[in-house]
């Protein structure tokens, strides 16, 4: 059974979640920049539908982009070169939200909620939330968003509203995030998708053992600007 959170409590050890749903560990609290802060030190993120509790998930296994290994297929490197797009990063984080919480074909109503976007918002706002952008003619058309702690990224979520435009953003945030010595991106469940991209599966204990270095590591606060070649 997962723990129920106080506002003042801590987390439970992440080896407490359960396995049936995969990586429950815990429901309520809040939102606050200090608890999401704690939460992703020790490897903990919240998902949770509008109306319910929030609920707290650190399953296992973890899927994770180590930055120099995410895979550029022939088709994406010529559509990243010759598709015109510029790729900026923290210029319009809340539209990146909004835009993630948009329906989606196949898919149900969206876990992103204004109360979750105003949250991530303050952790922008405080430099330790990101968005890269993918533009093309000054229209946003892909993107993503999530939360840098040391050298550690979290992704959030991607949209895209063209072919491979949150691809482009995801391979232009790795390679950037390579020469400023990255460790790792945390892509939280496995999907076929970020498997295409070079994202693997590793046990929680890896996760979480990389994790704790990563963290103490210098942080590097918002807003970011790249400078990565394309």
């Amino acid at each position: 059974m997962s723990e129920r959170l106080q506002n003042a409590t801590n987390f439970p050890p992440v080896e407490t979640a359960l396995r049936e749903p995969n990586g429950l560990l815990a429901m309520g609290g809040d939102l606050s920049v200090e608890r999401l802060l704690d939460a992703y030190r020790h490897g903990i993120f919240p998902w949770f539908n509008p109306g319910e509790p929030i609920l707290w998930w650190s399953p296992d296994p973890r899927m994770v982009l180590v930055p120099g290994e995410v895979r550029v297929t022939r088709s994406l490197a010529k559509r990243i070169r010759n598709g015109g797009f510029e790729v900026r990063v923290d210029t319009a984080f809340a539209d990146v939200m909004r835009a993630c919480a948009e329906p989606r074909e196949g898919a149900g109503g969206t876990w992103i909620s204004p109360a979750i976007i105003a949250a991530y918002t303050h952790l922008f706002d405080a430099g330790y939330a990101h968005s890269v952008e993918t533009w093309r003619d000054g229209r946003l058309v892909g993107g993503l968003y999530g939360v840098a702690i040391g050298r550690m990224f979290y992704g959030e979520s991607m949209f895209s509203r063209e072919p491979d435009t949150s691809k482009v953003a995801l391979v232009c945030l790795a390679r950037q995030l390579q020469q400023w010595d990255f460790g790792l991106i945390d892509c939280q469940m496995e999907t076929a998708h970020l498997a295409s991209l070079g994202a693997r599966t590793v046990p929680r204990t890896a996760f979480t053992a990389k994790l704790a270095e990563l963290v103490n590591l210098p942080h590097r606060p918002g807003p970011w600007t790249f400078n990565a070649p394309d």
